[in-house]
């Protein structure tokens, strides 16, 4: 009998300078076994002993609380249907500092006069230190207000990008743990660092707003060294460092500029002379002084993921050169540089009529001014005169296919580019391919738009905003989820949102918030804060991430959240109403306390045709009350899971009045909707808001107004999620294969046919003449592939068994597809589905992993249980 396998401590593999002391451990059983009975757990100083129990994810630590700096390596061992199983493989978890545990002191660099944003010059800290005894072990934990890089004896340590991430920094830093136990030697040792504007004090969002969180970049770092006769040396950052601009100036948005020939080498390497350098600032106070706010993520870092090799680079009559990777994604070049040239670097995502690279679509518009911001993504680089010199930057990152080079003296060939894809280091979870390669495409444009939106974030696109719009993350959480492992990555996310909610509950519309919880008291917020839908984000992501991994834990730590989020949108029903329904009805029907019309709303957001101011003034009641029933329903439930029995009630109810408020005020005496979209019925559909024996009767309506328009969708940001789903759920399949299928605009495969590699923001990204229009990487409209996996492969999660412990498998083939295939790997192990038609037979392969079962429903509606292991059935097709 084999052992178990996928160990890990809180979601992630091996976590390395974590803050959860006592993590829960998460296992896949042995292949071939159907159940677990038991489990055994053991660490070097500690035994479980036998638990009888068949629960193997997300199982609590029980063992000795490891200190600060202590790694516990632990295995496991199962009593399966097959027996006593072997010792899992080692695995560790590893603590990392905590706040009483630093010594170290805050540094800044040495400016005389702030330098005006997107133009900054990145600083370089070191120091020499000297070790007497031979080094065991050592580890390095750092972090910065901007973005840092860290150095040992001239080597970069490790393999993260864009450290310390985004976060709220106000109230979240996350800190980083290295592993430097190579990097050290007996004798003379010295510690870098390089630290640049980043998100701390970088230009943010589409405003390009600099100094959201300070003016003054700062760095932290402590190094602990455990010698071979058990001494211990530890040393950080203090008065001891020096300092001096680096060669290099960046921002996250505008570039990268980097003088090759201003380089320093060995400035970070033992014995370098720094007596040019200035003494390091050593800097106290204010949120100097809170170490309660470092911590660590609960998402696995940002790396390096892939290098793409152009495929092909155009010489133009301007004499720029066009580099084109064949994808879009997110990340920056690698470039030999020509020697002693000057380079700039313009990166985008689409070609002008004359084969150049444009950015004019991703320029954005001052919302006091009116004025057209510069797109930013362009990055300098000056030849230092030397051979072989590589440019790489690293403290900026780009949306890009395509990168513009001008100055270059000579032909650059493809073997000078590697496109570099960056984004956080998830682990793939989910495939989906099927017999049309236009879909497959689509799957894969999804796939790699959320790859470009998952930088330490999850953003709405990677090159003119980049914002963590909450009502992006609830409409694609359950796809991502799907695709990736993101519990740890929307953790991460959630915990921003949640510090940056305002008094009163409001949540703004992305988090981090640059303005966090200081511009709740803006005359202006009024306008831009508080939107249904993208507020609901505060209970709905947490409710999937529930129902995807079955972590209860992440329901019982944001309910506060949910709880202000929900009472703040009742408040705001009761109290506010739009002014064209106060004119049609100046005294307010009873229902009307549960109406939720007024305040800021985007509304169903980016429907086809759509005027682009009209949002600000229409009334979006019925998208707004539907969500406070969704929101307040799912908060109830959420109650009860968590023996919150009072507030169940009391949401509960208030769901019930809200439900009643949208019936009465939305659907009229003939069972039309109000207003009469398809995005209406959509959510009228799937937030059940219309009695069931009108659900018929409203699917035959939304199919009315597709068919109208030409079999054509007509919803917008919210809705188009739940489109195809709802359609085949009320018995038009053939409706919504027509919609996937629709290959003229608006539609999926109208933007594969002009080319696609990522989803657009608009749907016509690339219009009839090949112009662009907005964002070319915008992953919220591939929400539909949730669809492919849902229906076409089948693989369908049941609110009443989180995690997939029991699924459901109901493929529903369509659109001429004559075969399909998905995996998931889930918490319990590896689902997957594969059927083919054939001779007229629907033929069907299932896999269900151990430790679950499945209800699995052929298209001839026969429904029969299975456990775990592969099982094939067929019909007729």
């Amino acid at each position: 009998m084999t052992a178990p396998t996928r160990l890990r401590a809180e979601h992630l593999h091996n976590p390395l300078g974590t803050n959860v002391a006592q993590p829960r451990l998460s296992w896949w059983l042995p292949a071939g076994s159907a159940a677990q009975s038991a489990y055994q757990i053991r660490t070097p100083d500690w035994d479980s002993g036998r638990v009888d129990t068949d629960e193997h994810v997300l199982v609590r630590y029980s063992g000795p609380v490891p200190g600060s700096g202590q790694r516990v390596t632990w295995q496991v061992k199962v009593w399966t249907d097959l027996g006593e199983s072997a010792w899992s493989e080692p695995a560790f978890w590893e603590t990392g500092l905590g706040a009483k545990d630093w010594t170290a002191t805050w540094i800044e660099p040495h400016e005389r006069n702030l330098p005006e944003a997107g133009s900054r010059s990145a600083h370089l800290f070191r120091r020499d230190f000297t070790l007497s005894e031979a080094v065991t072990s050592a580890r390095l934990y750092a972090t910065a207000h901007g973005v840092h890089e860290t150095f040992l004896n001239g080597q970069r340590v490790g393999d993260l990008e864009l450290t310390p991430g985004y976060t709220a920094y106000r109230d979240v830093l996350h800190v980083q743990t290295y592993d430097v136990t190579d990097q050290l030697r007996t004798g003379e040792n010295s510690l870098g660092a390089i630290v640049s504007d980043g998100w701390f004090r970088g230009r943010t969002g589409a405003m390009r707003i600099p100094n959201s969180f300070g003016d003054h970049t700062a760095l932290l770092c402590q190094l602990h060294v455990v010698h071979e006769d058990g001494s211990t040396t530890v040393l950080g950052t203090d008065s001891a460092w020096t300092t001096t601009p680096a060669w290099i100036t960046a921002d996250l948005m505008d570039g990268q500029n980097v003088d090759m020939s201003r380089e320093t080498p060995g400035w970070s390497a033992p014995s370098f002379d720094d007596a040019s350098w200035s003494k390091a600032a050593v800097v106290s106070g204010g949120r100097y002084d809170d170490f309660d706010r470092l911590t660590t993520s609960p998402a696995p870092p940002v790396r390096r993921i892939e290098e793409l090799t152009p495929v092909s680079v155009a010489r133009l009559s301007s004499g720029r050169q066009v580099i084109n990777l064949g994808q879009n994604i997110n990340g920056w070049l690698r470039l030999k540089v020509p020697q002693g040239d000057h380079l700039v670097l313009t990166h985008g995502e689409a070609l002008g009529p004359d084969g150049d690279v444009t950015v004019e679509h991703l320029r954005t518009i001052h919302w006091q001014t009116g004025e057209a911001l510069p797109a930013g993504q362009v990055d300098r680089v000056i030849s230092g005169g030397r051979p072989d010199e590589v440019f790489e930057p690293r403290h900026t990152t780009h949306g890009f296919q395509y990168v513009s080079v001008e100055g270059a003296s000579r032909q650059i060939t493809t073997d000078d580019v590697r496109g570099i894809v960056v984004h956080t280091d998830l682990r793939r979870t989910g495939w989906f391919r099927c017999s049309d390669e236009r879909i497959n495409k689509l799957h894969e444009a999804a796939v790699w738009s959320f790859r470009a939106n998952a930088c330490d974030i999850p953003t709405d696109c990677p090159q003119r905003e980049r914002a963590g719009w909450t009502g992006d993350w609830m409409l694609y959480v359950p796809t991502a989820a799907f695709l990736y492992d993101v519990a740890g990555f929307s953790v991460k996310w959630l915990r921003d949102l949640a510090v940056d909610q305002w008094d009163n509950g409001c949540l703004t519309n992305f988090a981090p918030d640059p303005g966090g919880r200081a511009i709740q008291h803006l005359p202006v917020m009024e306008l831009f804060a508080g939107s249904s839908g993208w507020g609901d984000a505060s209970v709905i992501v947490p409710w999937e991430l529930y129902r995807v991994y079955g972590d209860l834990d992440v329901l019982k730590e944001f309910r506060p959240m949910m709880t202000r989020w929900v009472d703040f949108a009742a408040e705001r029903a009761r109290t506010r109403r739009h002014p064209d329904r106060a004119t049609r009805r100046p005294e307010p029907a009873p229902h009307e306390e549960f109406l939720w019309d007024g305040g800021f709303h985007w509304g169903e957001w980016c429907e086809p045709d759509a005027e682009d101011e009209a949002f600000r003034t229409a009334d979006h009641g019925a998208v707004a009350t539907a969500y406070l029933y969704r929101s307040a329903s799912l908060l109830s439930q959420i109650s009860t899971m968590t023996g919150h029995r009072d507030d169940a009630d009391r949401y509960e109810l208030l769901a019930a009045n809200a439900l009643n408020a949208w019936r009465k005020e939305f659907i009229a005496d003939d069972g039309t909707l109000t207003p009469d979209t398809q995005a209406t019925y959509v959510r009228a559909l799937a937030f059940d808001l219309v009695p069931a024996d009108m659900c018929a009767a409203t699917a035959e309506r939304l199919v009315t107004l597709i068919r109208a328009a030409g079999t054509h969708l007509g919803t917008g940001f919210l809705a188009t999620p739940y489109l195809l789903p709802v359609l085949a759920d009320t018995g038009h399949l053939n409706v919504a294969y027509d919609l996937l299928f629709q290959d003229t605009q608006p539609s999926w495969l109208t933007m594969i046919n002009r080319g696609a590699t990522t989803i657009w923001e608009h749907w016509d990204g690339i219009d009839e003449h090949g112009t662009p229009h907005a964002s070319l990487n915008h992953y919220s409209k591939g929400a539909v592939v949730s669809f492919l996996h849902r229906h076409t492969a089948g693989i369908r999660l049941r609110d009443d068994a989180p995690g997939y412990r029991h699924f459901d498998v109901r493929p529903e083939p369509g659109g001429g597809i004559t075969w399909a295939e998905a995996e998931l790997d889930s918490v319990y192990g590896r689902i997957a589905t594969k059927w083919r038609i054939e001779d007229g037979r629907f033929h069907l392969s299932v896999t269900v992993p151990p430790g679950t079962t499945a209800t699995v429903t052929l298209p001839d509606r026969r429904s029969f249980p299975v456990g775990p292991g592969t099982h094939m059935d067929s019909c007729d097709a």
